[in-house]
């Protein structure tokens, strides 16, 4: 584990569980919609993104159903820190949004790359508890952050 990694930060805990949960989902989502090509399953994350990502998980159905999943197959709770995975959902909804966008306007091979890769992301988070975002936040911070004694 890398001790230098900037990584946002919440006073809220999430079950990795879940997170990892509704990653599959996410991918058995956006696999219909590579498949079928209709919009409702991107729809459906889109809206489910934006209630991670606005912190109203509770409201989440993958989280709910994620939830449902851990209590049948009694699978312990892992609480980890909420804010990388709302950073995650954040860039879910524009994901999610791109992927919509791109449909619609007929550009079928973009909507592809984006699936390919958003897929690519959840499945990580799924399989291996990896956070794609969790990487991307640190290049984020460091090229929009300005401190203080920037102009000293």
């Amino acid at each position: 584990m890398n001790s230098n990694a900037i990584c946002p930060i919440s006073n809220m805990k999430i079950d990795e569980n879940v997170a990892r949960f509704n990653g599959l989902f996410t991918v058995v989502l956006l696999s219909v919609f590579a498949i079928t090509q209709n919009y409702i399953p991107i729809v459906f994350l889109l809206i489910d993104f934006f209630l991670r990502s606005a912190e109203l998980s509770a409201y989440s159905p993958l989280a709910i159903l994620s939830k449902y999943v851990i209590n049948v197959f009694n699978i312990s709770k892992k609480p980890i820190n909420a804010g990388p995975k709302i950073f995650a959902a954040r860039i879910g909804v524009l994901f999610s949004l791109a992927i919509l966008v791109c449909s619609v306007i007929g550009l079928e091979t973009v909507s592809y790359i984006l699936v390919a890769i958003f897929g690519l992301c959840a499945f990580l988070e799924a399989a291996f508890s990896f956070c794609v975002a969790c990487q991307i936040y640190p290049i984020l911070f460091k090229l929009t952050y300005k401190t203080k004694n920037a102009f000293l």
